[in-house]
């Protein structure tokens, strides 16, 4: 069985555009595309209107969205094979569920009843700390979703943490056609900022050639299986999670690794995930990796 790309919609403008971007990307991989609508999403989100018909109004909202999401992703790419599902459930635990079962999870970054302040809804952020799959919140401006700027990066973090996010921003890359940007931020100890220029631009110098060799160990094999991909290697001075979110400015998805421990049911994202799920300009997508 082909497993889908699954998008949870709520009939928010956020979860329309989550809507119009998986139907791309499903286009884009040659995938199936499946709809979600968590029934008892209004409990936590608010904003439920009254229908003025006999059967329950939460009912015939549910598959009033169903129907116009599947309607809106079908315009939009015909060839994609779409179908949709009103779940009787809460949006996080219906989510996590289906995550089992999909190829990825798509997201809008905040509900219908979301309050204009929040930065990013709950059930994103929760589904993207969580899931066992790819999770992509889309956000940011409309050139970065539509994919205008040809241009992916994937932040690489430590060992095993980035070793899912490259070949996840690889495949990416290589579906749009476009380069990949590989970034490893970098920065030196406070101490090594001495007086003496010389000593303190050998230390720069050392801890960028780090991050050159770490760039280019976790690329290693996964970039000779997309040969067709133009890969820079960039290693960047500065706090991760700045200089991530300021390289999302003009890329089109910005590609981050978040560790799965065993045994562990909290939230599982570090610095650099949580930050770029609340300031990133494009879509980011966060992928799992178990350990």
């Amino acid at each position: 069985m082909e497993l889908p790309l699954v998008v949870g919609v709520d009939g928010s403008d956020s979860s329309l555009q989550a809507v119009d971007w998986a139907a791309d990307e499903a286009a884009r991989h040659g995938m199936p595309l499946r709809m979600v609508y968590a029934s008892l999403w209004e409990r936590y989100e608010g904003g439920r209107p009254s229908f003025g018909t006999d059967r329950p109004a939460d009912e015939v909202m549910a598959e009033h969205i169903i129907a116009s999401c599947a309607e809106r992703a079908q315009l939009r790419h015909r060839e994609v094979k779409v179908s949709g599902e009103v779940l009787p459930d809460d949006a996080v635990s219906a989510l996590l569920r289906e995550g089992h079962e999909a190829l990825a999870l798509i997201t809008g970054s905040r509900g219908r009843g979301e309050l204009a302040g929040r930065l990013l809804g709950s059930v994103s952020l929760t589904v993207a700390a969580r899931a066992v799959c790819p999770v992509i919140v889309v956000r940011g401006g409309e050139r970065n979703r539509q994919g205008a700027l040809g241009r992916v990066v994937v932040g690489v973090g430590d060992g095993i943490e980035g070793s899912g996010a490259v070949r996840f921003a690889l495949r990416e890359a290589e579906a749009r056609g476009c380069a990949l940007d590989a970034v490893r931020a970098w920065r030196g100890p406070a101490q090594e900022h001495v007086d003496n220029l010389l000593v303190a631009d050998d230390a720069s110098r050392a801890h960028e050639e780090r991050a050159s060799t770490v760039l280019t160990d976790a690329l290693g094999e996964a970039e000779r299986d997309h040969p067709g991909v133009e890969v820079h290697r960039r290693p960047v001075e500065g706090p991760a999670h700045k200089v991530l979110v300021a390289e999302s400015a003009d890329a089109d998805l910005m590609v981050v690794g978040a560790l799965r421990r065993h045994g562990h049911f909290g939230l599982q994202l570090g610095r650099v995930a949580h930050t770029l799920l609340h300031h990133s300009e494009c879509p980011v997508a966060v992928i799992p990796q178990r350990v």
